[in-house]
């Protein structure tokens, strides 16, 4: 069971099996901050990473995904998509 941090607690069976089997090199491994993820339709949410910053921004979630909302929509990265209609025209549209 994970807690509001993201840790398991000591006394959980779980924890204690992973602890048991995982065996790893000291001293190598980055440290894990608590991560605040926001994303550019304005949903947030914690996670952990590696990230120094402790910050992280994505273009898209599970919030505004056409996948998880069922609603299509163009994800236009950094204007491809105006530049591809521009050059080859609207899909459909026959000379």
């Amino acid at each position: 069971m994970l807690d509001a941090a993201g840790s398991r607690h000591p006394g959980d069976p779980a924890s204690k099996q992973i602890k048991e089997n995982t065996i790893m090199k000291q001293g190598i491994h980055p440290e894990y901050h608590l991560t605040t993820v926001t994303c550019t339709c304005g949903n947030t949410f914690t996670t952990r990473s590696t990230a120094p910053s402790g910050t992280l921004s994505a273009d898209v979630c599970a919030k505004c995904h056409p996948f998880y909302t069922g609603k299509q929509k163009i994800l236009d990265t950094g204007g491809r998509v105006a530049r591809f209609e521009r050059r080859y025209g609207k899909a459909g549209k026959k000379n």
